[in-house]
């Protein structure tokens, strides 16, 4: 969740104030396209976007572990896992109708691709150097 957090920070103090960009409710979107849920309310969707943005980086963690584990550390881990990972959040959001991505500016290419490495690399170095020093 480290990752997510970083990202999360640089999107509210650095990306959104240049862009001009409003939240984004993509996780509260895929949440309730794959799960039975469905918000009453605004703070409701607001919580489910929240928890479902936590949750969903989690497997940014997983991949940098899991890249480890194969004997993989530092960038060439750190790119491996957003390689798979951001691979698989475009397509899977693609088919289930929640991202138009032939249809995103550069723009947008831009911003989720800075973004969602900003996180990847934030993993990188909380799990070389707090999770498993020793080994890296």
């Amino acid at each position: 969740m480290a990752g997510t957090v970083v990202m999360t920070a640089f999107q509210r103090l650095v990306e959104m104030p240049v862009t001009h960009r409003v939240d984004s409710y993509a996780p509260a979107d895929f949440a309730e396209r794959v799960l039975p849920v469905a918000p009453k309310t605004a703070r409701g969707r607001q919580r489910l976007n929240e928890t479902t943005h936590l949750a969903l980086g989690t497997l940014w963690g997983s991949a940098y572990g899991v890249a480890a584990r194969r004997g993989l550390r530092g960038q060439r881990a750190v790119n491996v896992g957003f390689a798979v990972v951001y691979s698989g959040d475009v397509l899977l959001n693609t088919a289930l109708g929640l991202y138009r991505a032939r249809d995103w500016s550069v723009r947008d290419w831009n911003v989720d691709l800075v973004e969602k490495y900003v996180q990847a690399q934030a993993v990188g170095a909380v799990f070389d150097r707090l999770l498993d020093p020793v080994s890296a």
